[in-house]
Parts: C-alpha cells; sequence; structure tokens
C-alpha cells in the first residue's frame, strides 16, 4: 500500500492513519490540560510502553490492579490517538497521558497549565532498529524495505513523526522550566529503582519501599512481555502480526550494534550530530 494510503500528514508530519484521524487531532487542539496532569512525551520506540506501565502505579500509590486490568492505550492513553476522546475524560486525575507530538504541536491549554512532562529519550540507533521491526510486523504502516534503506528515510524525517532531532530539540524548551524532567531509556534499564525515585520526587510525590518495590518489580522489562495488557497481544493479528516479530521486543540497549555497518554508522551519527550541532544536548550515548 502506498504511504499516503496510509498515513495522515498534521503540521508537515506523517501519522498512521489507523491509530490517527482529523477529529482525533481536533481533539488534540482542543484538550483542556489539567494542573496535575502527569505528561509522558516520547518519540517512538523510546519507552512509551514501559511509562505507560509505571506511571499510574506511581500516581494511585502503587497499586497494580490498573496495569493488570486495563489495555495500557486506556490506562494512559496518547493525546493524539483516536481512543484518546473515548477514554481521557473518563480517566479520575491525576491522569497519566502519553504523546509523541513535538512541544510546538500542543494544545493552547498546554502552555497555560502547570500540568507535568516526563521526556523519555532513546539512542536513536536502538530507536531505528526497534521501529524497522515493528514495521515489519505491522499492516498499518508502510513496508520498511532494507535496513539501509529504512535508515535513509529516517534520517531525512520521511518517516511517521518525523525527525528524531527535530522531536528532542522541541521538547529542550526553556519555557518549560522545571515543569519537566529528562530521563533516559538507558537509564531505566541500568536503574529503574533510581529512575522511579526521581520521578517520584519530579511529582511531589512518596511511596513507601515496599509499594516502590512493587512497582519496580512489575516494570522490568520480563514482566511487561507477559502482561497481556500491555504486550500487544490483544490486538488482533491483522494489525500486529506477533509471528513476525513480538511488539516487545528485546528491551536492551545496544542491539543496533547487530544491526549496522560501520559505515552506516558512520554515516548516520555525522547527520545525526549535524543536525544537532549547536543545540548543547548531550546524551550519555554520545560518549560511547
Amino acid at each position: 500500500m502506498a504511504d499516503s494510503e496510509l498515513n495522515l500528514v498534521y503540521h508537515g508530519i506523517l501519522l498512521p492513519k489507523v491509530i490517527h484521524s482529523e477529529e482525533s487531532l481536533k481533539y488534540l487542539q482542543n484538550f483542556q490540560f489539567k494542573d496535575d496532569d502527569v505528561f509522558a512525551v516520547t518519540y517512538p520506540k523510546s519507552g512509551t510502553t514501559w511509562m505507560q506501565e509505571i506511571l499510574p502505579p506511581l500516581l494511585n500509590g502503587g497499586d497494580l490492579s490498573s496495569v493488570e486490568t486495563i489495555p495500557n492505550w486506556d490506562r494512559a492513553p496518547w493525546l493524539e490517538e483516536t481512543r484518546a476522546p473515548v477514554v481521557l475524560d473518563k480517566l479520575p486525575s491525576p491522569r497519566a497521558i502519553v504523546s509523541h507530538m513535538q512541544y510546538n504541536l500542543m494544545p493552547s491549554s498546554f502552555f497555560k497549565s502547570k500540568a507535568k512532562v516526563i521526556y523519555v529519550a532513546r539512542n536513536p540507533k536502538d530507536v531505528i532498529v526497534s521501529s524497522y521491526h515493528f514495521h515489519k510486523m505491522v499492516t498499518f504502516l508502510e513496508d520498511p524495505g532494507t535496513f539501509e534503506e529504512f535508515t535513509d528515510k529516517f534520517l531525512s524525517g520521511k518517516n511517521v513523526f518525523g525527525m528524531w532531532t527535530d522531536h528532542v530539540k522541541s521538547w529542550r524548551n526553556p519555557e518549560l522550566g522545571d515543569r519537566i524532567l529528562y530521563i533516559t531509556y538507558e537509564e531505566m534499564l541500568q536503574d529503574l529503582r533510581e529512575v522511579l525515585g526521581r520521578i517520584l520526587k519530579f511529582l511531589g510525590r512518596e511511596l513507601s519501599a515496599e509499594a516502590l518495590d512493587r512497582v519496580v518489580n512489575h516494570g522490568t522489562f520480563k514482566n511487561m512481555k507477559t502482561n497481556k495488557m500491555s504486550n500487544y497481544s490483544l490486538v488482533p493479528d491483522d494489525f500486529m502480526d506477533n509471528k513476525k516479530s513480538h511488539f516487545l521486543r528485546k528491551g536492551v540497549a545496544g542491539d543496533w550494534k547487530n544491526h549496522f555497518s560501520p559505515e552506516l554508522d558512520a554515516k548516520f551519527t555525522a547527520v545525526i550530530q549535524e543536525e544537532m550541532k549547536g543545540s548543547n544536548i548531550r546524551f550519555p550515548w554520545d560518549e560511547e
């Protein structure tokens, strides 16, 4: 199927039609943020499902019932997707909301509110590997072609949700002040408990050591992978073919080394560095 049949264009960014519509994007534009909303923002394949797994129990005293009984797209819905108008206004406060949208595409109510933002970044080389396998398993995205072809699209922003560098830079906006916390996927892999402690402090909330242990244990990749409310096994095979690849595939850092040739690595690194020049944004993987 042609790219134009699969995606719609919103402010120059491609969005999959199967989960976005003119109506859902109108809902995004008119959405009213509450001051106690907690908003997790990611570029796709950077830890969104993880945030949907840990934020609800962090916000309700460590209670795991929601992550064990409610699909992640209903417990912490995407603001821009078609499911949002159905469930978001019914969620009790404080609401956990996720998004893949850039900062400049937020509704006007966001800028007037005190809603807290958690931005999760991931090494773009691992992002593209995860995205490549995701494209191969789903029917509502364009066939990725070879890994090299897919990389060229990614670097030129001709993929869903646009340029990774644009996304990252848009959310490093000084106007957000202390409303935003920056974490990385790699930090969560390295020490999830420490990161959850940071999130709790940022949100001005506390959990008992026992409750925090519960959330940390439940939030491991291994446990998420077996949780049918989080692993997308509830989605019909004609949308996601789990025989081709699991939605939650590996959950590791550094898998890109199994996919990139030295030449592709050099090309990818050069383009990303050029795009990020002058931004003064540094990530742990930049030092590797």
